[in-house]
C-alpha cells in the first residue's frame, strides 16, 4: 500500500514538467532524491541522532548541488547555450524551477531542525545554545577560551578606501560586522572569518550542551574592534561554482592542470549567498553588491548556517538515540582462513568465486585483507589497482606503499579528476611515486571510475591472477555507510580481461577486446542494448521478457528509449534507482510495464546489479557503472558477469528483498514524484536493509567448506 508524501514537503519537484515529455529533468529529479533524504530526518521511526544526521546529509547534498549543478546552469546561461536537454527546459527555466523547489525544501528543513529535532534532543540533555542561554560561569569559560584559543587566530578585515572587499572562500562561514565610531552616524563594514580548524560546536564542560563557534566570536567582537561600537553582526556563507572545465589534451602536466583548477574553484563566481534571517537590508545589500550576486540567489536562514556540520554531534554518547550498532560479518568462504597464511586466503578464492556485500559483510576482512595479504606475501609479484576515492588514512594505500617498498611491481591508476577528492588523490599519487610504484592517471578525456584490483601470484612455478571487481570505492570509511558489492575471482577469462584493462589504463592498447567484462566506453553500451533487445525478442517469441536493474541513477537517452521500446513490447521491467531517474514509469502505451523503486534508509544504496531473464537462463552483472551517459561514454567503467549459480541466487535475494520493501521503499510516479510504501493491514514490515543484516548473520553462522583448488 502506498501513502502520499509527507505534508512536511511541498509539491513534487517535477510538477511543472510537460505531461507529454518522455524525459524528466535531471536537476529536479535529483531534488526529489534530496526530498526523500529529508523525509528520513522527519520520520519518527528513526532515532533522534540519526534524524539529525539526515538533516546534515540533506544540507551537504544541497551544497554540492549548488556548486556543481546550479553553477553549471549559470555557466550555460552566461554562455547562451542553445542545445536543450531532452526535457526541453532552458537553463533559465531550470534555474527558476529549481528555486521554486529549493526554497520550500530549505524552509521545511529549518522548521524541522528548529521546532522538532532540537526540542526533542533537549529532552535528552543535548542542546545547541544561544549566548543568552548560557549560565554566567559558562560565559566566563567561553570568554577565557576566546582569549586563549580564538583571539590570536582571528583577522578582522575592514572595507574602506584602503581595504577592498575581502575574498570570501567557498563554503566558509563568516561574520558580517557593522561598526561605527561612537557619536558618528555612519556604519562601516568588516568581515571576520570563522576558523574551520576549530570545532564548530563548542562543548560546555561536563555536559552535552554546545554553543556555536560563531556565537562565541560574535559576543567578543569588542576585543577585535576596540573603541568602536558594534552596531550589528550576522553570519553569512557563500557557495561558489565548482563546475570548472578543463582541456586535458592541451595540458602538458595533468596534475598541474588539476591543481590550477582547484585554485580556480576557490575563486569561482558565487552561486548562492546564505545569510541569517535577521540581517539588516543594508548589510544584505552590501554583500550582494560586493559579491555581484542577485537577490534571487540569496537565502535568509532561520538558525545556524551550515547544518552539514551537525554530523559531528551524531557521535555524542547517547547510544539509545542511534541505530543499533552493526558489526559486519566475515563472508563464510573467508571465515576459516588462517590470518597468518596468505596461501590460505588465496586458496579460498581459487576454490570458488566469493561475493561480498558491504556493510553487511566486513570490508576489513575481505577487500582490505585482500590487498594487505597480497602486499605481505612473498609469492605475490605484482599488485594493480584503481583509485577513485579513499579515506584520508587508507590501510589499502599504506599496504600498496609497503608492497612497493618491498620491490613488488605496484601499478596504481589514480583518478585525480574525482570531484572534491582531487587534492587527496594527488597526495596519494605523490606518496606512491616516491616509493617506486608505477602511477598513471588513466586515459585522456575519461575519468577512471572502475573499481578493480589485480594480484599476480607465483604458484607452483606458474603465475596465477586474483581479481577483485566492485561497485564501490576502496574506502574503509564509506564501506560502513554505503551498500556495495564485490566479486573475488581467480577465473582465467576474467583475469585476462583485468590484465587487458590495466594495460589500457597504463599504456597503449589498440582496440582492446574483452571476453567477459563490460568496459566503458569500449563495449558496455552496446552490450547492455543487446541484452535489452534480447529480452524484447524473448517476449515477442512468447518466452517472456524480464529485466531487473539496480543503480544509483538513470539518465541515458538511448538506454531509456530502449527500455521504453522493451516495455511497449511487453517486457516486465523493475528498476531500483536510488537517485536521479529521467525515465517516466507507467506511461500508457510507453512504459506501462516499468516500475521504479527508490530505497532510502540507514545506508546509502550504492550497489549496481543488472539481471536479464533470458528465457529462464538469467544473466547477472555487477559493477561500477550506472545507466548514465557519463558512465557509458565519458568514464572507464567495469561491469563483471556473475555466473556462479550460488552467487546469482544471492544477488536475486538482494533484489527480491528490495522490491518487496514496504518500509524504506518509494514508488516513482509518472510525474516524477514519489510515494513511500507502508505495510498493509496485517502485513509484516519489511525493511530490506534490516533483513539483509539479519540474513548476513544467518549466512555467516552456517558451516562453510572451501573447495580445494
Amino acid at each position: 500500500m502506498s501513502e502520499p508524501v509527507s505534508t512536511l514537503h511541498p509539491e513534487p519537484a517535477q510538477s511543472r514538467e510537460s505531461p507529454g515529455s518522455l524525459f524528466l529533468n535531471r536537476e529536479l529529479s535529483w531534488l526529489e532524491f534530496n526530498r526523500r533524504v529529508l523525509h528520513e530526518a522527519e520520520d519518527p521511526r528513526n532515532p533522534l541522532l540519526e534524524r539529525l544526521k539526515f538533516l546534515a546529509i540533506f544540507d551537504n547534498n544541497l551544497d554540492e548541488f549548488f556548486m556543481k549543478r546550479v553553477g553549471g546552469l549559470k555557466q550555460q546561461l552566461a554562455s547562451q547555450v542553445l542545445e536543450l536537454p531532452p526535457d526541453g527546459l532552458t537553463p533559465r527555466q531550470q534555474l527558476a524551477t529549481i528555486d521554486g523547489v529549493v526554497r520550500p525544501l530549505v524552509a521545511a528543513h529549518r522548521r524541522l531542525f528548529n521546532r522538532e529535532i532540537l526540542p526533542a534532543l533537549s529532552q535528552h540533555g543535548l542542546e545547541i545554545l544561544s549566548w543568552e542561554a548560557l549560565r554566567a560561569s559558562e560565559r566566563r569559560h567561553f570568554s577565557e577560551f576566546f582569549e586563549r584559543r580564538l583571539f590570536p587566530a582571528l583577522t578582522p578585515l575592514a572595507l574602506d578606501p584602503a581595504h577592498p572587499f575581502p575574498f570570501i572562500s567557498n563554503l566558509s562561514l563568516s561574520l558580517a560586522v557593522a561598526v561605527k565610531t561612537p557619536g558618528e552616524g555612519t556604519s562601516r563594514f568588516a568581515r571576520v572569518k570563522v576558523p574551520h580548524i576549530l570545532p564548530r560546536w563548542l562543548q560546555v564542560p561536563k555536559t552535552l550542551r554546545y554553543v556555536p563557534l560563531e556565537v562565541v566570536i560574535a559576543h567578543h567582537l569588542d576585543q577585535l574592534f576596540p573603541g568602536l561600537e558594534i552596531v550589528e553582526s550576522q553570519p553569512f556563507r557563500v557557495t561558489r561554482n565548482a563546475d570548472v572545465q578543463r582541456n586535458e589534451e592541451e595540458a602538458d602536466d595533468l596534475i598541474e592542470a588539476i591543481q590550477e583548477e582547484l585554485r580556480e574553484r576557490r575563486f569561482a563566481f558565487p552561486v548562492r549567498l546564505e545569510v541569517a534571517e535577521g540581517m539588516s537590508s543594508w548589510m544584505r545589500n552590501l554583500l550582494a553588491q560586493e559579491l555581484e550576486i542577485q537577490e534571487s540567489d540569496i537565502f535568509a536562514i532561520e538558525g545556524p548556517l551550515a547544518l552539514r556540520d551537525l554530523m559531528a554531534l551524531g557521535a555524542v554518547p547517547l547510544p539509545s538515540l542511534r541505530f543499533r550498532p552493526w558489526s559486519p560479518v566475515t563472508p563464510p568462504q573467508l571465515q576459516n582462513t588462517d590470518p597468518e597464511e596468505a596461501a590460505d586466503f588465496f586458496a579460498a578464492i581459487a576454490g570458488g568465486d566469493v561475493l561480498v556485500h558491504h556493510p553487511y559483510d566486513s570490508f576489513a576482512n575481505s577487500v582490505q585483507r585482500f590487498i594487505e595479504v597480497a602486499a605481505a606475501d612473498p609469492a605475490v609479484l605484482a599488485l594493480k589497482q584503481t583509485l577513485y576515492r579513499t579515506s584520508a588514512d587508507s590501510p589499502n594505500m599504506r599496504a600498496l606503499i609497503r608492497a612497493a617498498e618491498e620491490r613488488k611491481q605496484v601499478a596504481v591508476t589514480v583518478e585525480i579528476k574525482a570531484r572534491f577528492d582531487e587534492a587527496a588523490n594527488i597526495e596519494w599519487a605523490e606518496r606512491l611515486e616516491k616509493v617506486g610504484a608505477h602511477v598513471c592517471y588513466g586515459v585522456v578525456g575519461l575519468k577512471t571510475h572502475a573499481k578493480i584490483a589485480l594480484v599476480v601470484r607465483q604458484e607452483r612455478g606458474e603465475l596465477r591472477c586474483y581479481v577483485h571487481l566492485a561497485t564501490g570505492n576502496y574506502n574503509p570509511d564509506t564501506a560502513k555507510l554505503y551498500t556495495d558489492l564485490g566479486l573475488f575471482t581467480a577465473r582465467e577469462d576474467i583475469a585476462g580481461d583485468a590484465v587487458q584493462l590495466f594495460n589500457m589504463l597504463t599504456g597503449y592498447v589498440h582496440k582492446p577486446r574483452f571476453k567477459k567484462l563490460l568496459v566503458a566506453p569500449i563495449n558496455m553500451r552496446a552490450r547492455f542494448l543487446e541484452l535489452i533487445e534480447r529480452e524484447v525478442q524473448h517476449q515477442k517469441a512468447g518466452r517472456g521478457g524480464h529485466i531487473v536493474a539496480k543503480m544509483n541513477a538513470l539518465d541515458d537517452r538511448q538506454i531509456i528509449h530502449a527500455l521504453y521500446d522493451a516495455s511497449a513490447a511487453g517486457v516486465e521491467i523493475d528498476l531500483v534507482v536510488r537517485g536521479i531517474c529521467r525515465l517516466r514509469p507507467s506511461l500508457p502505451g510507453k512504459s506501462e510495464t516499468i516500475r521504479v523503486v527508490s530505497i532510502v534508509g540507514r545506508y546509502l544504496e550504492h550497489a549496481r546489479i543488472f539481471t536479464f531473464g533470458n528465457a529462464g537462463k538469467p544473466e547477472y552483472f555487477i559493477g561500477s557503472a550506472d545507466w548514465m551517459s557519463r558512465n557509458l561514454d565519458a568514464r572507464v567503467e567495469a561491469i563483471v558477469p556473475v555466473e556462479d549459480p550460488r552467487l546469482q541466487e544471492e544477488l536475486q535475494g538482494i533484489l527480491d528483498l528490495q522490491l518487496a520493501d514496504n518500509v524504506k521503499a518509494w514508488d516513482m510516479q509518472s510525474d516524477g514524484s514519489y510515494r513511500q510504501r507502508s505495510p498493509s493491514p496485517g502485513d509484516e514490515p519489511r525493511s530490506s536493509q534490516d533483513l539483509l543484516m539479519q540474513r548476513a548473520v544467518e549466512r555467516a553462522g552456517r558451516e562453510t567448506t572451501v573447495r580445494p583448488r
